[in-house]
């Protein structure tokens, strides 16, 4: 099974006490301070008439999974377009500022979910003129339903994901998805638009060290994506690509590392507190770290201090 599809399984088949009989919302990004970009995450009913999905002037990406439906929609009272809906389609909505109208109904016993993306036009308009050059006044971007694109599947599945466990460098993962769906939306989905050249050499080594240093320099602050590219001169886009290329590795998951071993540092220090460890590496609060610390290091930040504790005596 593809592996974007059997991590929506497992939120498909999680039982809700009750079936819900409009959509509702358990996840959303409106905390997590994202730029440029919400996410949500809705139980949907199988059943559903007259819902009125508000007039919104961000791009409108919405993605299905769970069982087949039968669905209708419609443009501020325009005419009614029918369309079969099977998991892992995809809406997209050019942000208009007109409401629609939906009803569907399902056609399996399997539960539906959705995950919502609303993506800023000024970011769109920002990476197509950074990016391209391209002049955003004369793009326009397609509606499209009922359809299927791996890149943007992909893509969702990962915010979907973020959107669950969240991690420290969740904010610079949520930018650098941003920009690459910007930018494939301009590759395939816009009027107006062209190629978009990608550069061939990574970063040099002194731009790589003026990046690692600012990192380690602001690591307990809330980096962006925007503000290491400018380290470099680079738009967001570029340098995430440039950044992958020259380290094997995202910007969001150098961060992740760097902080993971910031606090592994500062755990071995016994007069440290736990919440200042949270704090100085770069995590929201103890809580934070200690999830994020178990998963990827295997053991509690508690126990790996009492661990080098007992190194130490030795």
């Amino acid at each position: 099974m593809n592996e974007q599809l059997a991590v929506s399984q497992q939120v498909s088949t999680r039982t809700l006490e009750d079936k819900p009989v409009s959509p509702l919302l358990y996840l959303s990004s409106s905390q997590a301070g994202w730029e440029g970009l919400v996410a949500q995450a809705f139980h949907e009913p199988m059943e559903l008439e007259g819902w009125i999905s508000p007039a919104m002037s961000d791009i409108s990406l919405i993605l299905f999974t769970g069982g087949a439906m039968r669905m209708a929609q419609r443009r501020a009272n325009g005419p009614w377009k029918a369309l079969y809906v099977r998991s892992g389609d995809l809406i997209l909505r050019p942000g208009t500022g007109t409401f629609y109208e939906v009803r569907w109904k399902s056609l399996s016993s399997v539960p539906t979910q959705t995950l919502h993306l609303r993506l800023s036009k000024d970011l769109l308009s920002r990476t197509a003129s950074e990016v391209a050059g391209y002049d955003p006044t004369h793009l326009s971007l397609e509606e499209r339903s009922g359809f299927q694109d791996p890149l943007l599947t992909q893509i969702s599945f990962a915010l979907w994901r973020e959107l669950e466990h969240g991690s420290p460098a969740g904010k610079l993962y949520a930018q650098t998805a941003a920009q690459m769906l910007a930018v494939h939306l301009l590759r395939h989905y816009t009027a107006g638009g062209g190629a978009i050249e990608e550069p061939s050499q990574g970063l040099t080594h002194q731009q790589m060290r003026r990046v690692m240093d600012f990192v380690q320099t602001h690591l307990s602050q809330d980096l962006s994506l925007e503000v290491l590219a400018q380290q470099v001169g680079f738009s967001p886009y570029h340098f995430a690509r440039l950044f992958r290329q020259t380290a094997g590795e995202s910007p969001h998951q150098f961060v992740l590392r760097q902080r993971i071993e910031r606090a592994q540092f500062l755990l071995k220090k016994k007069d440290v507190p736990l919440a200042h460890v949270a704090l100085e590496s770069g995590f929201a609060n103890q809580s934070h770290l200690t999830k994020i610390f178990k998963r990827h290091i295997g053991i509690t930040p508690r126990t790996y201090r009492q661990d080098h504790s007992i190194s130490a005596d030795f």
